[in-house]
């Protein structure tokens, strides 16, 4: 199925009002996407290509309503934030999906003030500009303060949603408070590290790299 610039104005009104330079546009009919504009944050998809279960398209396909999230790099190699539109494309349920990057998620709450983590027998409530930095390992879910070292039973991908904007995830398994980091390096196979001003060194995967380098600008 063709789609022509005269069907995509009856959506323009809609997508003026907010989507940002580097958003990704996609449209789905049925079980495939027929139209696929690449912005900044590109999930280079292709006109044919089927739609994914358990993506945004396919959520909205399923229901028949609006949705949005964010969405790990399953998928499509790299994280996402989109926000999905039931639409009718010459008689034929339809979807139009807006791909931006991970923090352009709405968020619903306030930030996170402090967290309450756990160390051997004891909970201690400590401040969020204090944290260094999150990570998941072996399925629970660690933070690190002055030399500290606490678990909390909250996942990754919800500390994120509530987190102020000087925290930043640099890999599925790592968010670092970016008033830690003392520099960034490349190790041996010109990957890049985070070091923390505690020497801590951690990985930035090729999934989270035009992120990191958009936010902090280099």
């Amino acid at each position: 199925m063709e789609i022509t610039k005269n069907q995509l104005k009856r959506y323009s009104s809609l997508l003026e009002e907010w989507i940002p330079k580097e958003a990704s546009i996609a449209i789905a009919v049925k079980d495939q996407y027929i139209y696929y504009y690449a912005g900044e944050h590109d999930l280079q998809l292709k006109e044919g290509q089927k739609v994914q279960p358990g993506s945004i398209a396919d959520v909205v396909l399923k229901s028949g309503c609006r949705a949005e999230a964010v969405l790990d790099d399953k998928l499509f190699h790299i994280p996402y934030y989109g926000v999905g539109y039931p639409i009718e494309i010459n008689g034929e349920d339809a979807v139009l999906v807006v791909i931006l990057p991970p923090q352009h998620s709405v968020k619903k709450f306030q930030p996170f003030r402090f967290l309450t983590g756990k160390k051997e027998d004891e909970w201690k409530p400590v401040p969020i500009e204090k944290i260094e930095y999150m990570e998941s390992l072996q399925k629970k879910t660690w933070f690190y303060a002055d030399g500290e070292t606490y678990k909390t039973t909250i996942p990754l991908k919800d500390l994120q949603k509530r987190l102020p904007d000087n925290f930043i995830r640099i890999h599925r398994s790592y968010i670092v408070n970016i008033s830690f980091i003392d520099r960034i390096i490349r190790d041996f196979s010109s990957n890049l590290l985070v070091v923390l001003t505690n020497g801590t060194e951690l990985p930035v995967s090729q999934s989270y790299m035009a992120e990191v380098r958009n936010v902090l600008g280099f």
